[in-house]
Formats: C-alpha cells, structure tokens, sequence
C-alpha cells in the first residue's frame, strides 16, 4: 500500500492518472456521440474500414500491421480513431525537422573513410557490405586508430568511467535513458561539478519518460544551477501524444572527444549490482579510445544541437583537438545510431546481416524477445544453414508479461535450431551479438519492437578487434550458467496459448 500510494503521489502516478481519464473521456465522447444517430456509427466504422485499407498498403512491418487490423476489426468504432490518435509511429513535425537540419549540417563530417572501408572490403566482402550499409543509411563511417576494451560486467564500467572522468580536461558530454540518484549517479555527479568548478563543459541528456518516477520534477533546472547544462529529452507531458513514443533510449559518454563509453549500462545502482532487483544483473559496454569516438560526439551534438544553441564547428570536436598521440589500433570500429525518423530500420538490420554472413555460430545476448517476422526467419535460417545460433535472455525477468509474450516466439525458433538460454542467477540486459570470432556489436538496440521501431538507440560494431573474442568468451562463460530451455518447456496448454497468441499479437504494439 505504501508503494501505490507513493505511486499515486509521484509525477508518474498524475500523468499516468490523467491519460487514464482521458481515455475514459473519449470511450465515454464516442459510445454517446454513436448513440445518437446512425450516420454518425456509420461514419466511425467508415474511418475504421478506411484506415484498414490504407494499413494493407503502407510500408509498415508486418506485426504492426497486423496488431493493428486485428484491433480494428474487433473494434470498429474506436479502433480506427484510436489509431489516428497513437498508431502512427513517426515522431512529431518538429522533432523530426529540427534533427533532419542538425543532420544535413553534419553530412561532411559523417562522410565515409573509403580507403579504411576499401580495406576492409579486401579482407571480408561481407563485413564490408554491412559497414557501408551503415555508412550510407546511418550514416556513421568506419574508423581505425581506437582502443577497445569490453566489459562484461556494469561494475566493472563504472570504475573505468570514473577514472576517465576525473581525468576530463575540456568537455564532457553525457546521453543516457536512465538516471536515478544513488550510489552511481552520485559520484558520477560530484566529479561532474567538480568539473564545472575547473571550467569544463559539461552538459547532460536524460530522457524525461526514463526517469520519470527517479529524478524530481524539472531536474534539468537543478543541474543548470550546478553549471551542468542539461536537457530532459522529449518531456512526458499528461496528453495522450504520439510523440510519447519516441524515447532517447541510448547510453553515451564522451570525454574530450577521445574516449567514450557504450553499451546497455545506465546510470543507476542495479546497473553496477549496488542494488539487487531481479538478481544478479548482467550488462555489457565497451571502452573506445580513438579516432571512432567522433561518431558518439556527433551522435550526443545530433541532439543537442536541435534543441539548445548549436556547435557548428564539428571540426574542434575530433578526437586529435586534445589528444596529439597516436592512437593505438584494434581492428576496426564503426559506432552507429538509430532514428525513428527515418524509414530504415537500421539497428534491425546489422543484426540481420550479421545472421545471414555468419557461417559457424552467433551468440546473442538480450533482455527482451519480440520480434518481427523478417528477424525470426534470419534466426531460424541462420540455424537451418547449420549456424550455431544462441539466444541469452533473463532468467528473472524485469517485466513478467514481456517475457511471458517472448515465450512465445520461442517454438518456432527452438524447431528450427536455435539455442536458447535463461540466465538462472538473475536479468541480462546486455544487447550483443558476437559472430564467427571475427565481429560484434554491443549497444543499446533491445530486440523488441521498441528499440528496433520507435526509439533512438545506438551501438558499437568491431570488426577484427580483440574485443570480438572477449564478447565470445563472456558469453560462453555464462551459458553454463543458464537454464537451457526445451521444446518442452514452452507447453503451455489450450487457454495458455491463446492467451500467448493474443499477447503475440499486441507486441508490436506494447
């Protein structure tokens, strides 16, 4: 009771509490306002019968198609209208055209570094496909001349984190989902006004909807006062918006533009396992020291840049403005976004090119399993070729119906091959896919509908780095710990596969 209660007087519990009524208000509008005359019933179900037939023609991915004209059909009256109010998944006018300019600015400075792509074309066709892919739709180019070190652990991290912090001698740039005060986020915060003092520019991007019920109403005016300048991205207002889909769901750190961090870590105590929720939680991230890190600058100024003053002199940014050595080389790196802005669902696609190159095996870490027809067949194809194909998901889940609707996706996957592992000592929420001893990728890009369709995401793509092999071995080192599911296990009885296959049907829209 104490919980509901705090719930009730948070933030949360009064947005939550005022989408509710709206919801309430427009059922109630809509039942009266058909009541009261044919014509208008009539016209309702004609919205409804128009926006099936404009769902069977639009360039949409299957599921979300299919959700949705299962949802209309079974209610004719709301169903068409609640789809003009939430169903398009595109973010608002103004979001999308303030970023398109911030990109457009930025086109010389992503430009592709064809004799390192040229390179690795020479080496592996494959990879090198994948590579200009995400150079020509990302668009993000591929660089040499970073360091890269893995960590298998949100613990492990931190310390490095902390350590390169301290050591920031011009600017630092933080972009995460997730900030929650605690143990973590305040010694990051000590060292960050500390910093301020020292005359660094430090500045902050938090997603309002992420930390909606962890941080206090209008924190970025407390970090203003600090001297950190900040953003809370897409504000969580109490309407019901389509923009509230669309969240900053990436996790970046950038210190004087040379070193930056990646993965699937937030800046909360569970994510370093200084407080146990769903057991022991396994993460991953990646340390980059380089010329790659200039991706992440630009990614962290993409939004930065549309909504506070601008930088435009993206050239002060490269990693070689405060770091004159050289750097040390380890394979290739190619640090890439994700956008709901555009049509391309990028983050879905390298994992799908990495299913269809692979040749021996693909592992796969990830929290959540809600997926599109096109990633099931990749799986499932990879497995049919003979690839040793394994997925590592929670063992504890932090959402019992997700993982309950995951469940479901699994017969079709274990029939055709595919290994699937439930980490017994508690939640994995690490999102990588580690391929053939010879590439990765670790991010924040969940293989859901939300990170593949809705959210801005990122992640890190190594070719040839001796990172590769840390990702392999680290997976390897938890699949003994799992419980590997069978057939078997996914026995659900009558009215439990229903249910799953109603479930299976709103994923895409969850």
């Amino acid at each position: 009771m104490k919980r509901i209660h705090k719930i009730l007087k948070s933030r949360l519990g009064f947005v939550g509490l005022a989408i509710l009524l709206q919801i309430l208000w427009w059922v109630i509008f809509v039942c009266r306002l058909t009541s009261y005359s044919v014509l208008i019933n009539t016209f309702f179900r004609l919205v409804s019968i128009g926006i099936l037939l404009y769902l069977i023609r639009k360039d949409e991915n299957s599921a979300y198609k299919i959700a949705w004209i299962i949802l209309i059909m079974g209610f004719p009256l709301f169903g068409g209208i609640l789809y003009v109010m939430v169903g398009n998944k595109k973010p608002s006018k103004r979001l999308a055209v303030k970023m398109a300019a911030v990109k457009m600015e930025m086109k010389d400075a992503l430009a592709q570094n064809q004799p390192i792509l040229e390179e690795i074309q020479n080496i592996d066709p494959a990879a090198a496909g994948n590579i200009r892919y995400i150079g020509e739709f990302g668009a993000y180019p591929v660089w040499k001349n970073t360091g890269v070190t893995y960590f298998s652990l949100g613990e492990e991290m931190f310390a490095a984190m902390l350590e390169d912090l301290r050591n920031a001698r011009h600017y630092i740039f933080l972009e995460y989902f997730i900030i929650q005060e605690g143990l973590m986020w305040d010694w990051i915060l000590e060292i960050l006004e500390q910093k301020v003092k020292e005359g660094l520019d430090v500045r902050l991007i938090y997603d309002d909807v992420g930390c909606v019920s962890l941080l206090p109403f209008h924190y970025e005016d407390m970090m203003e006062k600090k001297g950190i300048k900040c953003i809370a991205f897409n504000r969580f207002v109490p309407f019901i918006s389509l923009v509230m889909n669309n969240r900053d769901h990436r996790k970046i750190m950038v210190i004087d533009g040379h070193t930056a961090y990646n993965g699937g870590i937030n800046l909360a105590d569970e994510y370093i396992n200084q407080k146990v929720r769903f057991g022991h939680w396994k993460d991953t991230g990646v340390r980059l020291h380089g010329e790659a890190v200039f991706n992440f600058t630009l990614m962290f100024l993409e939004v930065w840049n549309a909504f506070r003053s601008p930088d435009l002199d993206y050239e002060i940014f490269r990693p070689h403005r405060w770091h004159e050595e050289a750097f040390a080389p380890d394979g290739y790196v190619v640090p890439y976004a994700d956008t709901p802005l555009d049509n391309e669902a990028l983050g879905e696609n390298v994992y799908i090119n990495i299913l269809n190159q692979a040749k021996e095996y693909v592992y796969i870490a990830t929290p959540y399993l809600l997926i599109s027809d096109e990633m099931e067949n990749a799986l499932c194809l990879a497995a049919k070729r003979g690839v040793d194909v394994r997925i590592l998901m929670p063992g504890i889940p932090d959402k019992p119906t997700v993982f309950f609707m995951a469940k479901s996706y699994y017969p079709p996957l274990l029939k055709a091959g595919v290994q699937i592992y439930e980490y017994t000592p508690g939640f994995v929420h690490a999102k990588s896919y580690v391929c053939d001893d010879r590439i990765a990728t670790v991010g924040t890009i969940n293989m859901d509908f939300r990170s593949l369709y809705l959210h801005f995401e990122c992640g890190t793509l190594l070719y040839g780095s001796k990172a590769v092999l840390d990702v392999k071995k680290d997976m390897e080192s938890c699949f003994p710990k799992c419980h590997q599911v069978s057939v078997g296990d996914c026995r659900q009885g009558m009215l439990g596969n229903m249910f799953t296959s109603v479930l299976r049907v709103l994923a895409p829209l969850l």
